[in-house]
């Protein structure tokens, strides 16, 4: 019988007509900016890092993107409706009055671009973003109304963005945050934070804070009763690891916020003391909630911090006493190891003083005998008179 020829023959026509197919699906509606690389597939991915020849967000690109990734450029300043053609002179203000270039695009990575001022408005036109990353940028300067084209942002990246901005940086963050509704997971990380923004702790819908690695000493009740929720909404997570906190007695609500709510700190095991001196580095869990004092009696922790008679305190007191008990063991074993020479040497000594005390002895006796005595001595001048003489 002959074999069937009809099955390699529809194979071939069959593949062509799928990478067609497949080609067009990934194809983008408009060209590829020359500055990115874009990657085909359900959401179409942009990545653009040319360097520092960029220095303005690209303004081809497709609209139907849904990431776009801007690395290692020289942004240096965002402009209000950057990424909705907004950023050159005079479209500024056809780029505010609603033109939407990207109506799909929901994560944008801005990572180690140079940014160093959002302006108001730098985001608008961007109306289904839920994740933005600003992180690695050296921030000065924070517009508060940078992020109000952003009604569904659900994440906000800002690790080690704001160190450079100082005290002014952080209010304008707080007032940048305040509209962000549908936030989840706030990024902090490394910015030398002394505090937290009260918006960052206070969005309802907050999931997670990571605060590692800032300058945070503790945090007071009025941050502790800001991380509670109301109404049956899940309370957030707060990373707190890398942070110098102070363990005194402003460290005591904190301490009792952590041991009833451990699993809300991911990262408590790893948290440690940086002052005082006597408790430096040691588990903050550890502490003895009790006997947390301040050396002046400030309630508020601004004296030198100190705990008495904590459990270290016992331990060193067992290890001392162990150290002791291991020298006289040590002692003893020398003795016991010596016992010859010792009895030796304590037989000689004997001896010796045997022999002292018998020529003490024999010397005592001589003196007593009076036929030993010696003969009275003649005082100078006078002369022996015999008994017959007549003078």
């Amino acid at each position: 019988m002959a074999p069937h020829s009809g099955q390699p023959e529809q194979r071939g026509p069959l593949l062509p007509g799928l990478l067609l197919v497949a080609a067009a699906l990934s194809r983008p509606a408009a060209p590829c900016p020359f500055q990115c690389y874009c990657f085909g597939g359900p959401k179409l991915l942009l990545r653009c890092a040319s360097g520092a020849e960029l220095r303005q967000p690209p303004r081809d690109v497709p609209p139907d993107a849904r990431n776009l990734t801007i690395v290692g450029a020289n942004l240096t300043v965002l402009r209000a409706a950057a990424f909705a053609g907004g950023d050159a002179d005079g479209e500024e203000e056809e780029a505010a009055a609603g033109s939407v270039r990207l109506p799909l695009l929901s994560a944008l990575r801005l990572t180690h671009n140079n940014i160093e001022v959002v302006e108001d408005g730098a985001f608008d036109g961007l109306p289904s973003l839920t994740a933005l990353d600003l992180s690695n940028n050296p921030l000065r300067a924070l517009g508060g109304g940078a992020f109000r084209g952003l009604p569904a942002l659900r994440s906000l990246q800002l690790n080690h963005a704001l160190a450079r901005g100082g005290p002014t940086l952080l209010a304008a963050l707080d007032t940048a945050l305040a509209p962000l509704d549908e936030l989840r997971l706030v990024g902090l990380a490394g910015n030398a934070l002394s505090r937290l923004p009260p918006a960052a702790l206070s969005r309802p819908r907050l999931e997670q804070l990571d605060a590692r690695l800032n300058a945070l000493t503790g945090l007071g009740p009025d941050e502790l009763r800001a991380l509670e929720r109301d109404g049956g909404l899940p309370a957030p997570r707060l990373l707190l690891a890398d942070n110098p906190l102070s363990c005194g007695c402003a460290a005591r609500p904190l301490l009792a916020w952590l041991r009833n709510s451990t699993e809300r700190v991911p990262d408590a095991r790893r948290l440690r003391c940086a002052a005082p001196r006597a408790l430096q580095d040691r588990p903050f869990l550890d502490l003895d909630e009790a006997r947390l004092r301040c050396a002046d009696g400030d309630a508020y922790g601004r004296g030198e911090e100190v705990e008495l008679a904590g459990p270290e305190l016992e331990a060193s007191y067992v290890f001392f006493g162990l150290v002791l008990a291991l020298i006289g063991l040590i002692f003893l074993m020398v003795l016991y190891l010596n016992r010859r020479g010792i009895q030796r040497w304590m037989r000689n000594l004997r001896e010796a003083c045997r022999d002292q005390m018998e020529g003490y002895h024999y010397r005592y006796e001589q003196d007593a005998d009076p036929r030993r005595a010696p003969a009275p001595a003649v005082p100078a001048g006078s002369r022996a008179t015999s008994p017959g003489s007549g003078l």
